[in-house]
């Protein structure tokens, strides 16, 4: 039996989620990769004045190609994971089975918030 891939079915995930116009939004998905990166480096111990500058330094340089940037996210996070000891593909899983479990509180989330917002809220 051929399992797939994470990326599919988190797709999956997606498309149970949220309507169409949520999850084939790339400015959405956008900011909440954004979110979620910041509060994984605001774990790490990434202060809000390092944040800052990094916002101002990346959005002072040209724009990237996304399929390069990508994996550029991809290798860095798994170095992260390395440096903290963090099973990324476990990390992965246990989350993507836990907001299966949360369908109805994240589509309540989603349905507060201000439409073409940044904020989660």
């Amino acid at each position: 039996m051929k399992t797939s891939s994470f990326q599919t079915r988190v797709h999956e995930w997606v498309v149970s989620c949220f309507p169409r116009a949520a999850h084939r939004d790339r400015h959405e998905r956008a900011h909440r990769f954004l979110e979620e990166a910041l509060e994984l480096a605001q774990a790490s111990g990434c202060s809000r004045e390092d944040a800052l500058a990094l916002v101002h330094y990346v959005f002072s340089r040209e724009e990237g190609e996304i399929a390069q940037e990508t994996g550029g996210v991809l290798v860095t996070l798994a170095a992260l994971c390395n440096a903290q000891d963090v099973d990324m593909d476990q990390a992965g899983e246990t989350e993507l089975k836990r907001n299966w479990s949360r369908i109805e509180k994240i589509r309540a989330k989603q349905a507060a918030k201000p439409h073409g917002s940044a904020l989660p809220q």
